[in-house]
């Protein structure tokens, strides 16, 4: 394959998506087209699977809620993402396999192996080249600073010590995958937009 996969990663509320859309307009200007999906989501069926994930109404083991993504992520990788690898082109991604392993995998408990084996038939051999871990405690988040709160998201409403098991696991992936990015957002949005630009054209991954 000749294309290029960049995912993002980070816990809730810490600027993930605004630096998603200033990397996607950079790379607008700059005349490098990319394809930006989201995980879970990206086709019509993982869209579904994404609104009963997030769904408040369910109560949702960690082991279903483990095959849930995996399920979106199998749909998601044979319509959209290995595709577009395939083709050559750059594709952008908002969450992907390390956010299974630190919500699923180290915050539910479930261990990173569980989690490898029930994503080994749903990946097609599909890694990032690059994922660029937004690196911010979610206790402190810019939508906790903000006193934001998003109310109709069954994940998101989990408790601070969940999140900050997901931080932990985040911190644990980042060490051990050569894939990762740890970059500290700044308080100034386009300091950190620099920050991830120059990491990606470091790896070359953009220009």
């Amino acid at each position: 394959m000749s294309g290029k996969f960049i995912v993002f990663e980070g816990c809730e509320g810490v600027g993930k998506s605004t630096q998603l859309r200033l990397l996607k307009d950079y790379l607008t200007e700059s005349g490098q087209p990319a394809v930006f999906t989201r995980e879970p989501g990206g086709t019509p069926v993982a869209e579904a699977v994404r609104n009963l994930i997030l769904d408040k109404s369910y109560e949702i083991s960690p082991v279903v809620e483990a095959y849930l993504f995996a399920t979106a992520r199998a749909d998601h990788v044979r319509q959209v993402i290995m595709p577009a690898l395939r083709r050559g082109e750059l594709v952008v991604c908002d969450r992907f396999l390390s956010s299974s392993y630190a919500y699923q995998g180290y915050a539910r408990g479930l261990g990173f192996e569980m989690i490898k084996q029930i994503n080994a038939a749903a990946l097609e051999d599909c890694k990032p080249d690059c994922t660029i871990f937004i690196d911010m405690d979610p206790a402190i988040s810019w939508r906790k600073q903000n006193g934001k709160t998003i109310t109709d998201d069954r994940i998101e409403n989990e408790s601070v010590e969940f999140h900050g098991k997901v931080y932990e696991g985040y911190k644990r992936l980042a060490e051990a995958d050569p894939t990762f990015v740890s970059v500290a957002p700044l308080p100034e949005k386009s300091a950190t937009h620099r920050l991830i630009l120059e990491a990606l054209k470091k790896r070359g991954l953009i220009r």
